[in-house]
């Protein structure tokens, strides 16, 4: 059996990625694809049970590297429950965020060791690297401002200051250059059926 196309979403604070996923998956179902629509921290239930460690409570609830560790966690569980099952089957898999995510917001946001990060990401993820990761990429003021406005519980990362915030944006762009084979960067800002002409346009490659 031909092994499913993975597809990650990546992007700082209310880039409209999750908006943008969800419809890209009902445009896939409606081409006869076969798709899984799931996120991180979370997708499994035992990852989803680690998310509500990660993303409540204060901003300095973990440290930075125990809260790296955590996202590798949930990964691996996400990975063995979830997204290796469905790719084996055949199916496409999208995934509201992935491992850039740790790379940006624990690495190059946060201040993790970069190479600690490759090595667990070696281990945990190897070969089961994305097809193709779009990043959405808008000014992290407005994407600050979209996110504490939707009134959601889960506001731990939300409440790290600008100063991360901003490190988050050009971090997301430091690893669409250093992983240009795979990653796309989608200009986030403007009418969701215009984002979502950019996020097919990349897409169509695949299929």
């Amino acid at each position: 059996m031909t092994r499913g196309k993975f597809i990650t979403f990546e992007g700082g604070e209310g880039t409209g990625k999750s908006t943008q996923a969800a419809r890209l998956v009902d445009r896939l179902a409606a081409t006869g694809i076969d798709v899984l629509r799931t996120r991180e921290p979370g997708g499994s239930p035992g990852a989803e049970a680690i998310r509500d460690l990660v993303v409540s409570g204060s901003a300095d609830r973990w440290s930075v590297r125990t809260e790296l560790l955590l996202m590798y966690a949930a990964r691996s569980d996400h990975l063995e429950r979830t997204i290796g099952p469905a790719l084996d089957q055949g199916r496409w898999v999208v995934c509201d965020r992935f491992a850039d995510s740790s790379r940006v917001y624990q690495g190059l946001a946060g201040g993790a060791d970069l190479a600690l990060i490759e090595h667990i990401d070696a281990a945990v993820v190897g070969a089961r690297q994305p097809d193709l990761t779009l990043v959405f990429d808008l000014p992290f003021e407005l994407g600050l401002q979209r996110a504490l406005g939707r009134g959601a519980a889960e506001t731990r990362f939300e409440t790290k200051g600008s100063a991360f915030h901003g490190r988050l944006r050009d971090g997301f762009r430091a690893v669409v250059e250093a992983h240009s084979e795979r990653c796309r960067l989608i200009d986030a800002g403007g009418e969701p059926d215009a984002v979502a002409a950019r996020v097919w346009a990349a897409v169509e490659s695949l299929l």
